[in-house]
């Protein structure tokens, strides 16, 4: 997103119209709710009530903003530790059964990475729509 901008901006938006961004924008919002959705559906799914996908949903935030300092895979690995334990912490709050709560925890484990495999789909058709614009261009 941030680099189709940046080459609109370079080029004088002479082959990145507004349209263009309007639809770049479009999908990068896309992607974050299907990332949150999935996330959500998934701890459900596995048995989470709605209160495990909340704290799925925080947890998975709070464990990406804890990994940045690693180097690469700091983000991606503290997102999925982050998912599990708020999802089971707050399953467990609720039910009071471990094996619910791990459930649930695996869930969201597995929703944050095929939430993850979507929204890099969502960053490639950008990309895509960046290099058509470079063609033109």
């Amino acid at each position: 997103m941030l680099g189709l901008l940046a080459y609109g901006w370079l080029t004088d938006f002479a082959s990145v119209g507004v349209a263009m961004i309007f639809v770049a924008i479009g999908l990068a919002f896309t992607g974050e709710i299907v990332e949150a959705w999935i996330g959500f559906r998934m701890t459900r799914r596995y048995g989470g009530s709605k209160r495990a996908g909340w704290g799925a949903l925080a947890g998975g935030l709070i464990g990406a903003v804890v990994g940045v300092p690693v180097p690469i895979i700091g983000s991606v690995v503290g997102a999925l530790v982050g998912a599990f334990v708020g999802a089971a912490v707050f399953e467990y709050s609720h039910s009071r059964r471990a094996d619910v709560a791990a459930g649930a925890g695996w869930g969201a484990v597995l929703g944050r990475a095929v939430a993850a495999a979507a929204k890099i789909g969502f960053a490639l058709v950008i990309g895509v729509m960046g290099v058509f614009a470079m063609m033109r261009g």
